[in-house]
């Protein structure tokens, strides 16, 4: 499983533990309600999920099905992980101690404590750290299972890939991937024109309009009043919609070759513009927005708790802010990163290149914005957002995007089938409360 597939599975494990305030209540009513392969599920166990999905569902401001039906379900995936987790032992998936420690590890950096300030979170809870782990040990078992089991079995050709790309362009709605011509007449504002002045300019503009409206010819009226290039009739040529002005896409995406758009109006003045060609694209073009960022990195390690780090980057984050210092020499002096030597500066870097926790934040950034102090797996960070750019993929990239997403929706699919398969083959039986 990917880092960050397997980075949302333990989140999962954390949302599981930490909220179960009632994980240790003692309850002197308990039975069996499911029998698994003779492995049971009691009540208790039960009720403790079924609060914890509960909450967490009121967490994330959802409607919360029904009781009976809340139970159903609930009991149903007990059900199905149970199988599966006799499934994992059956075929040998063994998790060792520093696998569920480096688990541990992970959770607690989601959360911003360290694993000794997890301990106390759990302990706060009713959640002993044993119960903790055992939980974590289950989910790298069941994450291992998938991956032998439905993963693998994940095949996508290079039939495939073209099939679902020709798919794509044939139905390609983006007006940015278009190719298209547009030409323009603008009547120019002053940087500094007044509001009576602007006023009257627009009135000019509403004017021209009206004239191509009624017929006369948008080249000539380019001639005669246009305050932007009059070459070639006001055309600005032939170039991918992503290329010209976003207001300008947003008031041609509409318009047909020929037709005439409504006034625009930029910093330059108000525009009137003109489809001369649209084109869809030849091939599937697809752009990511890069990030290009620099940080300060600080380990945790004995003579540094990470309490101590955090202080540190908040002193050094005041000093950058204030002018006292700049962020490239700030990194340079404190980094323990190999990107010290270049001032932090980690290149630009596609979306998916960090780990979720450092993407995230950094993602939240303005240009030139500092993040806040944050913690990831690897230590305690200082973000400095520096600039983004829009690229477009190269064929390959695109191809590999392609199959990627063929590989994510055949994995529901497969899953699903699979679990199904698990849990046919599984003897369940239902019991009834005791009289």
């Amino acid at each position: 499983m990917k880092l960050r597939l397997w980075a949302s599975a333990l989140a999962c494990v954390c949302g599981l533990a930490l909220p179960s305030a009632h994980a240790q209540t003692t309850q002197s009513l308990d039975y069996i309600v499911a029998l698994v392969n003779s492995e049971p599920i009691t009540y208790q166990e039960l009720e403790r999920e079924i609060k914890r999905v509960a909450q967490q569902i009121e967490q994330q401001g959802q409607t919360k099905p029904p009781a009976a039906e809340l139970r159903r379900l609930v009991l149903e995936r007990m059900i199905n992980d149970r199988a599966q987790l006799q499934l994992a032992r059956e075929s040998g998936i063994r998790i060792d101690t520093p696998a569920i420690d480096q688990a541990e590890r992970e959770v607690a950096t989601q959360n911003q404590v360290d694993v000794a300030g997890l301990h106390q979170r759990l302990a706060k809870d009713g959640v002993s750290v044993a119960t903790f782990r055992d939980g974590l040990r289950d989910q790298l078992a069941l994450n291992r299972l998938h991956e032998r089991s439905v993963e693998s079995t994940i095949r996508v050709s290079d039939v495939d890939v073209e099939r679902a790309m020709q798919a794509r362009l044939d139905s390609n709605a983006d007006p940015l991937s278009f190719d298209i011509n547009l030409a323009q007449i603008l009547i120019a504002v002053p940087e500094k024109a007044t509001a009576e002045q602007a006023a009257a300019l627009f009135v000019q503009a509403k004017g021209v309009l009206t004239r191509i409206r009624a017929g006369e010819d948008f080249e000539r009226l380019v001639k005669e009043v246009s305050a932007a290039d009059r070459a070639n009739g006001g055309h600005m040529g032939v170039r991918r919609a992503d290329r010209y002005p976003e207001l300008f896409v947003e008031a041609t995406q509409t318009l047909n070759v020929g037709e005439v758009s409504e006034i625009v109006r930029s910093g330059a003045g108000f525009h009137i513009l003109k489809v001369i060609e649209k084109r869809a694209p030849a091939r599937l073009v697809r752009t990511v927005v890069q990030s290009r960022a620099r940080h300060i990195l600080l380990r945790s390690s004995p003579q540094q708790s990470q309490a101590q780090a955090i202080a540190k980057l908040a002193d050094a984050r005041q000093r950058i802010v204030s002018g006292k210092v700049d962020f490239a020499s700030a990194a340079k002096g404190l980094s323990q990163d190999t990107s010290a030597e270049r001032g932090g500066d980690l290149g630009w870097a596609n979306p998916g290149m960090f780990v979720p926790e450092f993407e995230e934040v950094m993602n939240a950034l303005k240009e030139n914005e500092i993040s806040q102090p944050l913690v990831s797996r690897f230590g305690v960070h200082l973000i400095q957002l520096m600039e983004r750019r829009r690229v477009e993929l190269s064929p390959q990239e695109v191809r590999e995007s392609v199959r990627s997403e063929l590989r994510r929706s055949r994995y529901e699919e497969a899953y699903r089938n699979w679990a199904q398969d698990v849990r046919g083959r599984a003897f369940v039986e239902m019991r009834e409360p005791p009289q």
